[in-house]
Protein backbone atom coordinates (compact mmCIF):
# COMPACT_ATOMS: atom_id res chain seq x y z
CA UNK A 1 0.00 0.00 0.00
CA UNK A 2 2.90 2.32 1.01
CA UNK A 3 3.89 2.65 -2.96
CA UNK A 4 0.54 4.22 -4.24
CA UNK A 5 0.68 6.50 -1.46
CA UNK A 6 4.34 7.63 -2.43
CA UNK A 7 2.67 8.31 -5.66
CA UNK A 8 -0.48 10.36 -4.66
CA UNK A 9 1.11 12.04 -1.61
CA UNK A 10 2.39 14.48 -4.84
CA UNK A 11 -1.09 15.01 -6.53
CA UNK A 12 -2.93 17.91 -4.99
CA UNK A 13 -6.89 16.91 -4.40
CA UNK A 14 -8.09 18.45 -8.00
CA UNK A 15 -5.96 16.25 -9.73
CA UNK A 16 -6.83 13.17 -8.12
CA UNK A 17 -10.59 14.01 -8.25
CA UNK A 18 -9.48 14.00 -12.18
CA UNK A 19 -7.92 10.93 -12.37
CA UNK A 20 -10.87 9.33 -10.56
CA UNK A 21 -13.31 11.05 -12.97
CA UNK A 22 -11.49 9.79 -16.06
CA UNK A 23 -10.39 6.28 -15.14
CA UNK A 24 -12.48 3.56 -14.42
CA UNK A 25 -12.98 0.37 -12.77
CA UNK A 26 -11.54 -3.06 -14.20
CA UNK A 27 -12.87 -6.47 -12.35
CA UNK A 28 -10.04 -9.12 -13.68
CA UNK A 29 -10.60 -13.12 -13.35
CA UNK A 30 -8.01 -15.41 -12.13
CA UNK A 31 -5.18 -15.59 -14.92
CA UNK A 32 -6.11 -12.58 -16.84
CA UNK A 33 -2.95 -11.48 -18.29
CA UNK A 34 -3.10 -7.60 -17.46
CA UNK A 35 0.39 -7.06 -19.08
CA UNK A 36 2.17 -9.48 -21.74
CA UNK A 37 5.47 -9.05 -21.67
CA UNK A 38 6.78 -7.66 -25.23
CA UNK A 39 3.24 -5.98 -26.04
CA UNK A 40 2.77 -2.21 -25.81
CA UNK A 41 0.55 -1.53 -22.39
CA UNK A 42 -1.68 1.81 -23.11
CA UNK A 43 -2.73 2.46 -19.68
CA UNK A 44 -1.44 2.83 -15.64
CA UNK A 45 -3.27 0.62 -13.17
CA UNK A 46 -3.60 0.82 -9.35
CA UNK A 47 -4.44 -2.57 -8.05
CA UNK A 48 -7.56 -1.81 -5.74
CA UNK A 49 -7.98 -5.10 -4.24
CA UNK A 50 -7.09 -8.73 -5.29
CA UNK A 51 -3.65 -10.22 -6.41
CA UNK A 52 -1.46 -9.98 -9.25
CA UNK A 53 2.11 -11.87 -9.92
CA UNK A 54 4.63 -10.68 -11.88
CA UNK A 55 6.41 -12.98 -14.19
CA UNK A 56 9.90 -12.44 -16.09
CA UNK A 57 8.30 -14.37 -19.44
CA UNK A 58 4.91 -15.07 -20.87
CA UNK A 59 4.82 -18.52 -19.82
CA UNK A 60 4.06 -17.19 -16.61
CA UNK A 61 5.66 -20.32 -14.76
CA UNK A 62 7.81 -18.63 -11.83
CA UNK A 63 6.57 -15.76 -10.00
CA UNK A 64 9.22 -12.69 -9.59
CA UNK A 65 6.93 -10.41 -7.20
CA UNK A 66 2.81 -10.25 -5.95
CA UNK A 67 1.35 -7.23 -6.34
CA UNK A 68 -1.28 -6.52 -3.81
CA UNK A 69 -3.90 -3.24 -2.94
CA UNK A 70 -2.04 -0.17 -3.92
CA UNK A 71 0.40 -0.94 -6.10
CA UNK A 72 0.84 0.73 -9.91
CA UNK A 73 1.67 -1.21 -12.76
CA UNK A 74 2.49 -0.40 -16.02
CA UNK A 75 4.21 2.66 -14.84
CA UNK A 76 7.73 1.99 -17.16
CA UNK A 77 6.35 1.52 -20.53
CA UNK A 78 4.13 4.60 -19.52
CA UNK A 79 7.29 6.18 -19.09
CA UNK A 80 9.48 5.14 -21.54
CA UNK A 81 6.93 4.03 -24.15
CA UNK A 82 8.57 0.92 -24.28
CA UNK A 83 6.73 -2.45 -23.79
CA UNK A 84 6.88 -4.21 -21.00
CA UNK A 85 9.92 -6.44 -19.89
CA UNK A 86 7.55 -8.59 -17.70
CA UNK A 87 4.08 -10.37 -17.65
CA UNK A 88 1.64 -9.74 -15.09
CA UNK A 89 -1.32 -11.88 -14.53
CA UNK A 90 -3.94 -11.71 -11.85
CA UNK A 91 -3.51 -14.88 -9.04
CA UNK A 92 -6.64 -14.07 -6.96
CA UNK A 93 -10.09 -12.19 -8.34
CA UNK A 94 -8.66 -8.30 -8.64
CA UNK A 95 -10.44 -5.35 -9.15
CA UNK A 96 -7.99 -2.58 -10.67
CA UNK A 97 -8.39 0.92 -11.58
CA UNK A 98 -6.47 2.29 -14.98
CA UNK A 99 -6.32 5.10 -17.04
CA UNK A 100 -5.49 5.73 -20.81
CA UNK A 101 -1.99 6.81 -21.81
CA UNK A 102 -3.49 8.91 -24.05
CA UNK A 103 -6.05 10.61 -20.92
CA UNK A 104 -3.21 11.16 -18.76
CA UNK A 105 -1.06 12.91 -22.14
CA UNK A 106 -3.88 15.26 -22.88
CA UNK A 107 -3.93 16.37 -19.26
CA UNK A 108 -0.06 17.16 -19.13
CA UNK A 109 -0.61 19.14 -21.79
CA UNK A 110 -2.83 21.16 -20.91
CA UNK A 111 -1.48 21.04 -17.20
CA UNK A 112 1.71 21.89 -16.96
CA UNK A 113 1.79 21.68 -12.58
CA UNK A 114 0.19 18.38 -12.99
CA UNK A 115 3.08 17.04 -15.84
CA UNK A 116 5.32 18.00 -13.54
CA UNK A 117 3.66 16.40 -10.38
CA UNK A 118 2.74 13.63 -12.19
CA UNK A 119 6.51 12.74 -13.04
CA UNK A 120 7.71 13.43 -9.83
CA UNK A 121 5.62 11.07 -8.00
CA UNK A 122 6.55 8.48 -10.90
CA UNK A 123 9.70 9.11 -9.60
CA UNK A 124 9.67 8.33 -6.53
CA UNK A 125 7.61 5.60 -6.58
CA UNK A 126 9.97 4.12 -9.01
CA UNK A 127 12.83 4.71 -6.34
CA UNK A 128 11.14 3.66 -3.69
CA UNK A 129 10.83 -0.08 -6.03
CA UNK A 130 14.63 -0.06 -6.75
CA UNK A 131 15.56 1.13 -3.23
CA UNK A 132 13.23 -2.41 -1.71
CA UNK A 133 14.92 -4.35 -5.00
CA UNK A 134 17.87 -3.61 -3.75
CA UNK A 135 17.57 -4.33 -0.06
CA UNK A 136 16.18 -7.52 -1.38
CA UNK A 137 19.26 -8.55 -3.12
CA UNK A 138 21.50 -7.61 -0.31
CA UNK A 139 23.02 -4.20 -1.23
CA UNK A 140 20.60 -2.10 0.54
CA UNK A 141 20.94 -0.74 4.45
CA UNK A 142 18.45 -2.00 6.49
CA UNK A 143 18.72 0.41 8.94
CA UNK A 144 17.34 2.71 6.19
CA UNK A 145 14.30 0.50 4.48
CA UNK A 146 11.68 2.64 6.11
CA UNK A 147 12.91 5.83 6.06
CA UNK A 148 10.90 8.64 3.97
CA UNK A 149 12.33 12.22 3.29
CA UNK A 150 10.48 14.42 5.29
CA UNK A 151 9.35 16.48 2.05
CA UNK A 152 7.83 13.27 0.73
CA UNK A 153 6.38 12.36 4.20
CA UNK A 154 4.19 15.58 4.57
CA UNK A 155 2.25 14.35 1.37
CA UNK A 156 1.82 10.90 2.65
CA UNK A 157 -1.35 11.47 5.19
CA UNK A 158 -3.03 13.39 2.06
CA UNK A 159 -1.83 10.25 0.12
CA UNK A 160 -4.13 7.60 2.23
CA UNK A 161 -6.91 10.13 1.89
CA UNK A 162 -6.65 10.57 -1.32
CA UNK A 163 -6.51 6.47 -1.93
CA UNK A 164 -9.36 6.07 0.36
CA UNK A 165 -11.03 8.78 -1.79
CA UNK A 166 -10.37 6.15 -5.19
CA UNK A 167 -11.51 2.89 -3.19
CA UNK A 168 -14.94 4.95 -1.94
CA UNK A 169 -15.35 5.69 -5.58
CA UNK A 170 -15.00 2.59 -6.75
CA UNK A 171 -16.64 0.56 -4.26
CA UNK A 172 -13.43 -1.07 -2.89
CA UNK A 173 -14.35 -0.32 0.69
Amino acid sequence: MKRVLFFLGQLNDRDVEWMIHNGSKLDLPVDYKLICKGEAVDSLFIVLSGQLSVYGDNSCTESIARLESGEIVGEMSFLESRPPSVSVVVTKPSVVYHISRDTISKRMAANPEFRSNFYYALALFLSNRLRKTTDQLGYGNPEEEDMIDTHVMDGIAQAGSRFGQILHRFSEV
